[in-house]
């Protein structure tokens, strides 16, 4: 079956960066062409804040994150990471990584458990 875990975070301070780490496993990439994190913060909606299109490479920043977020992907490990730099405390979320059909739908079938963020001094 289809199965996402992230892993790497944590409780950072403000101007901090933080790398995390997303293993996929199961899914039949010729049905979906999207790889997304989107986070959640208490009391908000989710919000989508990159999305990698495995069918052209095109990346989809939010505005909120943009300049501060890279999205990688290794293929060979079916590992997908997420670097993100210049963190602040208005990023403290639990982030999700996330595999749907197109970027531009911005619906993810799958998603794993997700992983803290906290940005705080």
């Amino acid at each position: 079956q289809v199965q996402l875990v992230e892993s790497g975070g944590g409780l950072v301070q403000p101007g901090d960066s933080l790398r995390l780490s997303c293993a996929i496993s199961g899914v039949t990439w010729k049905y979906y062409f999207a790889i997304g994190w989107f986070r959640q913060a208490p009391g908000k909606g989710r919000e989508t804040i990159v999305c990698l299109s495995t069918k052209d490479g095109r990346t989809t920043y939010s505005d909120s994150m943009k300049g501060r977020l890279t999205i990688s992907r290794d293929t060979a490990k079916n590992m997908v990471y997420l670097q993100m730099n210049s963190l602040q405390p208005e990023d403290t979320a639990i982030y999700y990584c996330a595999v749907g059909e197109l970027c531009l739908y911005d619906e993810y079938e799958y998603s794993g458990q997700g992983t803290q963020v906290t940005v705080s001094s």
